[in-house]
C-alpha cells in the first residue's frame, strides 16, 4: 500500500485525467510534480495513478479535496489506452473526501472514514468490507458487472440483474457523470436530480432521470440513450456522437454545440448550436419515444427532433 499523509486537503488525488491533462498540458497539474501538502515523502500524482493500476491500493491520511479518483478504473486512450475498463486498486481516506468524487469512475472501490461532500462522482455507497470506512463502488462498475455480495447502504436504491440489468438510486444524493462509459444494456433510474454530464462518454444502455439534470448532459455521448423528465442546463449534447437525449421539459442555452452524431428529442422547440439543426424526425425516432417514453404515437409526435442532417 502507498501511504500519503496530507497536511490540508488537495484536489485531484489518484485523478486517472490528472485533471484534464489534455486541455492544459500540465499548467493546472504536472503529473511529475511532488504532491504538494504532503509530509515525509515525494510522491507525484502519477505515483498514485501508477500505482492503482498495477492493482495496489493508495492510502490518504488526511482530508481530500475535490475529484478525488476521477475516472478510475479507465484506460485512458489519451496516454496510450485502450479506452476501457481496468482491474485497479483501492483508495482509502482517513478523513473527508471533497465534491464530485469518483467522477466518470468505473472500477475500483474508494473507502472514506468521514464524510462525502455532494455533488458527488458516479459512486454508490454500498456495505463497507472494511471497519471504519464507508466503502463506494462506480454505478458503471455495479451495471457491468451486478452487486456481487454487496448491499447497498441506503434501502431505498435497488438492483436488479438479468438480461438488462436496473439500477434504482433512490437515495436522493446529488450525482455527477451517471452512468459513464456504459457499455452494457442496463438502465439506471434516478429518482431526483443529477448534476453535470450524466451518461457521459455510455455507449449502450438508457438512464431515465425523474428531475431536472445540470450541464453537459449528454455531453459525449457516444451511444445508449438519455432521457430527463425534467430541465436540462447549458450545454446538453455537446460534443455527442451517437445515442439519443429525450428532454421532457425546458432546456438551456448552447445545446448540441459541436455535435457530432446522434438525435436530441424535445418537447419544447429549443435553438441549437450549428450545424444541428431541427430534423423530420421517422417512423423509428417514433417508435423509439413510445417504447423508452411508455407513450403513445400522438405524444410522441409533439417531440422535435435535432441533429446532424
Amino acid at each position: 500500500m502507498l501511504t500519503l499523509n496530507i497536511k490540508s486537503p488537495v484536489n485531484c488525488l489518484c485523478d486517472f485525467t490528472y485533471n484534464f491533462y489534455w486541455q492544459h498540458q500540465g499548467s493546472e497539474l504536472d503529473p511529475d510534480a511532488p504532491i504538494d501538502n504532503q509530509q515525509d515523502s515525494e510522491y507525484t500524482h502519477r505515483d498514485l495513478v501508477e500505482h492503482l493500476r498495477l492493482g495496489g491500493d493508495v492510502h490518504i491520511k488526511g482530508n481530500a479535496g475535490s475529484r478525488l479518483g476521477s475516472s478510475l478504473g479507465v484506460d485512458l486512450k489519451y496516454f496510450g489506452g485502450t479506452g476501457r475498463e481496468l482491474d485497479v486498486g483501492s483508495i482509502f481516506v482517513d478523513g473527508d473526501a471533497g465534491t464530485r468524487m469518483g467522477i466518470s469512475m468505473v472500477s475500483g472501490r474508494i473507502y472514506v472514514s468521514d464524510s462525502v461532500a455532494q455533488p458527488t462522482g458516479n459512486v454508490v455507497e454500498v456495505v463497507s468490507d472494511q471497519e471504519g470506512y464507508c466503502c463506494f463502488r462506480s454505478v458503471t462498475d455495479i451495471l457491468h458487472h451486478g452487486m456481487g455480495a454487496d448491499e447497498f447502504t441506503d434501502g431505498r436504491n435497488s438492483f436488479q440483474d438479468g438480461d438488462v440489468p436496473c439500477l434504482v438510486l433512490a437515495d436522493g444524493v446529488l450525482r455527477d457523470t451517471v452512468g459513464a462509459r456504459c457499455e452494457r444494456d442496463a438502465r439506471v433510474m434516478v429518482e431526483g436530480d443529477v448534476s453535470l454530464s450524466t451518461g457521459i462518454l455510455m455507449q449502450n444502455g438508457t438512464i431515465y432521470v425523474d428531475g431536472n439534470a445540470g450541464m453537459n448532459t449528454g455531453t459525449l455521448l457516444a451511444g445508449g440513450t438519455v432521457v430527463v423528465r425534467g430541465d436540462v442546463s447549458e450545454f446538453a449534447a455537446a460534443d455527442m456522437r451517437a445515442g439519443n437525449l429525450i428532454i421532457t421539459g425546458k432546456s438551456r442555452g448552447y445545446m448540441c454545440a459541436n455535435m457530432r452524431g446522434g438525435a436530441v428529442f424535445a418537447k419544447r422547440e429549443v435553438k441549437v448550436i450549428p450545424p444541428a439543426a431541427q430534423c423530420q424526425p421517422s417512423d423509428s425516432d417514433l417508435k423509439l419515444l413510445v417504447d423508452v417514453l411508455d407513450t403513445n404515437r400522438m405524444d410522441a409526435m409533439s417531440y422535435r427532433k435535432y441533429g446532424i442532417r
